[in-house]
């Protein structure tokens, strides 16, 4: 079994104004040769947009890009004639494919809107540019991994172009948990949203994130009310 660990405060952080952003991973102005990805999963940005604010239209070419916003009221157009609102319990996919250009604005004047922003490297290039969002309240449970994502058009949650998993939890204190990887050769990052939690005798809060592969299971121990994100991706590019 191998592991890295991402603390929150070692991540690279941008202030705009309108955008605060915290990146796990090299991105924009932020480039730190040792944390370009994980595997496939190149940025994992922690974003606050402020309101009313938001990206302009900009484009996007062979990548698989995942929304999952934590509060607020987040609005996306794209040139594939798309108009929705996304908002906390919503996922948000698009693969970019041969190329799709998009914006994403803050749908409200009085209120900040969070979201993570997650790019996962496809297994297919110059795919046919595709739009997905879906609610997550129907399935989500409490005290167990419930799946948001997988390579499976049939599965729970939304799909993508690769052979990628991945679950959310939101657990009480005092609960063990475990998680069996799906495919040969993947690893998984966990990231902490809220609260404190133990991996192979490490503790991870909020928004600390850590990685682990060459293993096939792992247990981890809740150690107070927390939610979590879990990302089984491919190790290899």
């Amino acid at each position: 079994m191998k592991t890295i660990l991402h603390t929150s405060n070692t991540r690279g952080h941008a202030d705009h104004g309108w955008l605060n952003s915290y990146h796990s991973f090299s991105f924009g102005g932020y480039h730190n040769a040792e944390r370009m990805n994980f595997g496939v999963l190149r940025v994992l940005n922690d974003d606050t947009v402020a309101a009313g604010r938001g990206f302009g239209t900009h484009p996007h070419r062979n990548m698989e890009i995942i929304s999952i916003p934590l509060e607020g009221d987040l609005q996306h157009m794209d040139d594939m004639g798309n108009s929705t609102i996304i908002k906390a319990g919503d996922v948000q996919v698009m693969s970019a494919g041969t190329g799709v250009s998009h914006s994403e604005y803050n749908k409200n004047k009085d209120a900040e809107v969070k979201f993570l922003q997650i790019w996962i490297i496809p297994n297919e290039q110059s795919v046919s540019p595709r739009y997905d969002q879906i609610s997550i309240k129907d399935i989500a449970t409490k005290n167990s991994l419930y799946q948001i994502l997988s390579p499976n058009a049939d599965d729970a949650g939304v799909w993508i172009h690769q052979n990628a998993w991945f679950h959310l939890g939101e657990y009480d204190s005092e609960i063990t948990d475990s998680y069996t990887l799906k495919q040969k050769g993947n690893g998984v990052y966990i990231f902490v949203l809220e609260g404190e939690i133990e991996i192979a005798n490490q503790r991870l809060n909020k928004r600390d994130g850590f990685g682990i592969w060459e293993t096939e299971t792992f247990d981890f121990k809740i150690n107070e009310d927390s939610k979590i994100l879990v990302m089984e991706v491919p190790m290899s590019i």
